[in-house]
């Protein structure tokens, strides 16, 4: 059973860790730490990836800024409660970690794998260029009745095809995740940059469980 569950969200970084680890929470003793990964785009820009590593898989009081890693693992998130609402907060969950003395050009630095259901109605909306964008937000299941809900991004014939989807759909996902910078109003005379995640999608299929 665990291993279907973790066959449904899979995550695969390759990138330079570029900070300090931040004490996150500890369940049962074992404590997990948040750390950035700065992972490199085709388009030679780089998204900032939050990772979360336990403190048995890495000595967390150690310097590794500068190191490329290889991660796998999953795209998690929780409800973090703030100002009298829930924000949902997203990080690549580390199963396994591994130091790179080079990164060869070719690797595919950057693939996730999702299997789930869609929660929430999907947002069509065409840029002012005329290109197409569909917003999914899907759940998908983890152990113990606990679900991950991850916001994803489709272009093109991709995003018409996934505005068709209904609430409940089961539907695979693959792409890649990135980080988008934002500004939060906090009141009227306060901002906040902030950084968003979600799920580039390359290729979308919708799962007919009735068939």
């Amino acid at each position: 059973m665990a291993d279907k569950i973790f066959e449904n969200n899979q995550v695969s970084i390759v990138g330079e860790v570029v900070s300090d680890f931040r004490f996150s929470h500890e369940v049962y003793g074992e404590g997990f730490y948040m750390v950035d990964v700065a992972v490199n785009r085709l388009s030679n820009y780089m998204d900032y990836i939050p990772l979360m590593i336990s403190e048995r898989l890495i000595d967390v009081t150690a310097d590794y800024i500068g190191q490329n890693v290889y991660v796998t693992g999953q795209f998690r998130s929780f409800n973090q409660h703030e100002e009298k609402k829930n924000r949902l907060v997203l990080s690549v969950f580390a199963r396994e970690i591994e130091f790179l003395d080079e990164v060869q050009e070719d690797v595919k630095s950057n693939q996730i794998f999702l299997d789930g259901y869609i929660c929430k109605e999907p947002i069509y909306r065409k840029t002012p260029l005329g290109r197409e964008i569909a917003d999914l937000l899907i759940a998908v299941n983890r152990s113990y009745g606990k679900s991950d809900y991850i916001p994803c991004i489709c272009w093109g014939r991709n995003a018409r095809f996934a505005s068709g989807f209904e609430v409940g759909g089961h539907v695979q996902v693959w792409g890649r995740i990135q980080s988008r910078e934002y500004i939060k109003k906090l009141s009227e005379t306060e901002t906040e940059k902030r950084i968003a995640y979600e799920v580039s999608v390359s290729k979308v299929d919708f799962i007919d469980d009735q068939a």
